[in-house]
């Protein structure tokens, strides 16, 4: 028998959306989405949040998952979430004598990751016998080939990323993929040595882009929430 822990970080201190991790979201708190999606998927041993707030922790578990132990330190916007979420998987096997095959980092602020979207994640995790998996999504209509910078606050001046390929066609140029939060999966003996997902042999698996969606700030929410009806019909 495996043992498997969804850790889901969600700490107190969210500047950019003030109790962002428990903004309602379609009705019911942004994080109560991850737990419901963890929970149907059926993958795992413990469902646990890793947060500061008192508050967030009693939500997280009027929505099922367990909050045994608040985060006892890293829970500053400056320390990489990896870090969080190896000390809460260090905390968690220290707490129920457990030592966990694998653990999975589901982020409160992508909302739009389903079950089936775990599910699948996990199965691929499996079947390739991966070490860190990493979950992206295919840039559609935006068209990063074609990005720009301004060069100071009176956007007078700029300059391209990419200046040998603005001039291309669309499609002429190659996809180009960016990671998200969504689902990050490791070999949980590989997290604790490495200190991060992005450890050795580490391997990217590209999503739906409605279930990568991020929110991080009110425009990544208002996104969210037009693209909640889309998801459904999927």
């Amino acid at each position: 028998m495996t043992h498997n822990i969804a850790i889901i970080p969600a700490r107190g201190g969210s500047k950019r959306i003030p109790k962002k991790n428990i903004i309602d979201f379609d009705g019911k708190p942004m994080i109560a989405w991850t737990i419901e999606a963890a929970i149907k998927s059926k993958q795992f041993t413990k469902i646990l949040v890793s947060t500061d707030c008192n508050e967030i922790a009693k939500i997280s578990k009027n929505y099922g998952a367990e909050v045994p132990f608040l985060r006892e330190k890293l829970s500053d916007d400056i320390t990489p979430v990896s870090e969080a979420t190896r000390h809460a998987l260090i905390q968690a096997e220290n707490y129920w004598s457990t030592k966990f095959d694998t653990v999975t980092q589901l982020m409160a602020n992508c909302p739009l990751r389903s079950s089936i979207d775990i599910t699948d994640a996990m199965d691929i995790f499996k079947k390739e016998n991966r070490d860190f998996q990493i979950s992206c999504f295919k840039f559609g209509w935006m068209n990063p080939w074609w990005s720009f910078r301004f060069k100071n606050s009176n956007q007078n001046e700029h300059e391209y990323m990419f200046p040998n390929a603005r001039l291309e066609r669309s499609q002429d140029l190659d996809d180009l993929f960016c990671p998200t939060g969504s689902i990050w999966i490791a070999k949980s003996s590989q997290l604790k040595s490495s200190k991060s997902f992005y450890g050795d042999n580490y391997k990217f698996e590209e999503i739906n882009w409605i279930s990568a969606v991020d929110i991080d700030d009110y425009g990544d929410l208002s996104f969210a929430k037009a693209l909640i009806n889309l998801r459904e019909q999927k």
